[in-house]
């Protein structure tokens, strides 16, 4: 029997299919995965951002002022001193966030020497933060790390 060229065609196309089914698995977890790790990076930059913003706010006010460490709370979950809107990352809460200020951390942040005399410090981090994934099956849920910003305060 005479194979003709049409036969070696269809033939060539269906290894080209075959290869296909195998590599596609790989290629659809490293999409995936690749596009999991930039939501998570994407992630760990904006809560640094908003503990920065709210530490910058905390800084530039004395300490103990209550209502200045609520809008600081309120600044690194919602972007806003008025703790309205949405969270800027699903499942923040201000429970997630800790203040340090001359009062509330007298041993390591009060009257602390330096070169050119004392100085008070101020930190706002986030602690507990769970990272959900949207792909469990490539990444997994993340807890992040404590994310904190110290700066000098108000005397």
């Amino acid at each position: 029997m005479r194979r003709t060229r049409c036969d070696s065609a269809l033939r060539i196309r269906g290894v080209a299919a075959i290869e296909l089914a195998f590599l596609l698995v790989p290629l659809l977890l490293m999409i995936f995965g690749t596009t999991e790790l930039g939501r998570a990076i994407y992630s760990y930059n904006t809560l640094d951002k908003t503990v920065r913003d709210a530490a910058r706010h905390l800084s530039q006010h004395g300490p103990a002022e209550a209502t200045i460490a609520t809008q600081a709370r309120c600044l690194a979950v919602y972007g806003n001193t008025g703790c309205s809107g949405t969270p800027v990352l699903s499942g923040l809460t201000t429970d997630n966030v800790y203040i340090c200020d001359a009062v509330s951390c007298p041993t390591t942040h009060a009257t602390e020497p330096t070169g050119l005399g004392t100085i008070n410090l101020v930190t706002v981090g986030i602690s507990g933060y769970v990272f959900n994934s949207a792909v469990e099956f490539v990444i997994p849920s993340l807890t992040f790390n404590n994310i904190s910003v110290t700066m000098r305060g108000q005397l």
